[in-house]
């Protein structure tokens, strides 16, 4: 395991992964209901914290929302958790 890979990191990466998974398999489905606040709230804070941060690799963030919450917000987390340098 590389030494930057925690185990919470571990986590969030296996969360991501099996959160784009579900979405695939379920096909793709837009936000509905309740749910598109909360993708607006996890744009809007990757992007405010992207740029007080200045980590620019958390806009990633952005596109995974296409893939739902399950994938966007453990990768996020997951690149928001990393040692920085």
């Amino acid at each position: 395991m590389p030494a930057d890979l925690t185990p919470l990191r571990l986590v969030w990466l296996i969360l991501t992964v099996t959160g784009a998974g579900i979405s695939i398999w379920n096909g793709l489905p837009a936000p509905a209901g309740p749910d598109w606040a909360a993708v607006l709230t996890l744009a809007v804070w990757c992007l405010v914290e992207t740029m007080v941060r200045r980590n620019w690799l958390a806009l990633v963030t952005l596109p995974a929302l296409g893939l739902g919450l399950g994938c966007a917000l453990p990768l996020y987390l997951f690149i928001r958790s990393r040692r920085v340098v």
